[in-house]
């Protein structure tokens, strides 16, 4: 298991099947790219993650752990999460590769609105500073990729319009910010909107 990886992992199968989200995920990855908001930071560390549901179900198609650097991703460098057990910090996977170590946090939105259907976590350290406690924020104490941040989540849902305004911050995370909608494109729209607020 990686270091950075939080939960235990399971493999289910070393292959997903092809999905059709591959090429919509990789053009809105180019675009966070061109933003620097995904990527490697000067320590040759990955940062920022994308997700897409699949159909209706609690599954997920997740940029793999440690993709941050490859320009276009093929289909071996995602992973299907099917399955998250909070409690127990694991996750049921499909693929060749780790699943983003925010898997947890992914599932967590998925879990907490049937709407969801792509989330984006990406990294603007002035827009953090920006929303932080403006926006719906979770616990300082709360580290990234692990249960805890997961569970803030959740309560996100039942305590603030988390919901509505589709964009939580990480306060336990310097720079992390996640959006989510009901496709990337909209994913994307909350993150450009809320840069564009200190940006112009």
């Amino acid at each position: 298991m990686s270091e950075s990886v939080k939960f235990s992992c399971e493999r289910v199968t070393a292959k997903i099947p092809s999905f059709r989200g591959l090429a919509e995920l990789n053009a809105y990855r180019r675009k966070l790219l061109d933003l620097r908001l995904v990527g490697v930071d000067p320590n040759g560390i990955g940062f920022g993650n994308l997700s897409v549901r699949d159909g209706a179900s609690e599954s997920f198609y997740i940029t793999g752990s440690a993709t941050g650097g490859i320009p276009e991703l093929v289909r071996a460098d995602c992973a299907k999460v099917v399955a998250c057990d909070f409690e127990k910090c694991r996750v049921r996977y499909e693929g060749s590769v780790i699943p983003s170590l925010e898997s947890l946090t992914h599932a967590a939105i998925y879990q907490s609105d049937v709407t969801a259907g792509a989330v984006i976590h990406f990294h603007d350290s002035s827009l953090w500073a920006a929303v932080l406690n403006r926006a719906p924020t979770t616990s300082k104490a709360a580290e990234y990729g692990s249960p805890e941040m997961a569970n803030e989540i959740m309560h996100l849902f039942t305590r603030t319009d988390v919901e509505s305004r589709k964009i939580a911050v990480m306060a336990g995370h310097e720079g992390g910010i996640l959006t989510f909608g009901k496709d990337l494109e909209e994913a994307f729209a909350v993150l450009m909107r809320e840069r564009k607020k200190i940006y112009t």
